[in-house]
């Protein structure tokens, strides 16, 4: 996102009403670098995306009106990354506080909930994050 302007097509203005730009950030480390530029940037819909997410994030200070909506996943594949389901939870949490969309896409590959490690096939990745029934629309 911090080279986003450079391709900008010249009659882009505040952003076209049929283009939403995701920022994505994978950490804390990520969150605290992208999201600062991201809000400034001349965009009318803008959403954050945390996949993978590798470990707990805290965006709330960035979760303004401007931000239409966060999805989190885990991160899928042989080497896949831990998830954890609190980490899940406490965005969601953050993002009922603030009245932002949430969505939980897909657990990822390696899943932890309540101590317990899961490996999740791809193929039932998204199906047991829309099971978990979390997703907040408002």
């Amino acid at each position: 996102i911090d080279r986003f302007v450079v391709e900008l097509a010249p009659d882009w203005g505040d952003g076209y009403n049929n283009v939403t730009i995701c920022c994505t950030c994978e950490n804390q480390t990520m969150a605290d670098f992208r999201l600062p530029i991201f809000l400034e940037l001349p965009i009318k819909h803008k959403e954050i995306i945390c996949e993978p997410l590798l470990e707990n994030i805290n965006l709330e200070k960035y979760l303004t009106p401007a931000i239409k909506s966060v999805s989190v996943g885990g991160e899928s594949g042989k080497y896949a990354r831990l998830c954890r389901h609190e980490w899940v939870l406490s965005i969601r949490e953050q993002c009922l506080r603030q009245h932002t969309n949430f969505c939980f896409r897909q657990t990822g590959a390696r899943f932890e909930k309540d101590g317990r490690t899961y490996i999740i096939p791809r193929n039932k990745q998204h199906k047991q994050a829309i099971k978990a029934g979390i997703n907040l629309y408002f």
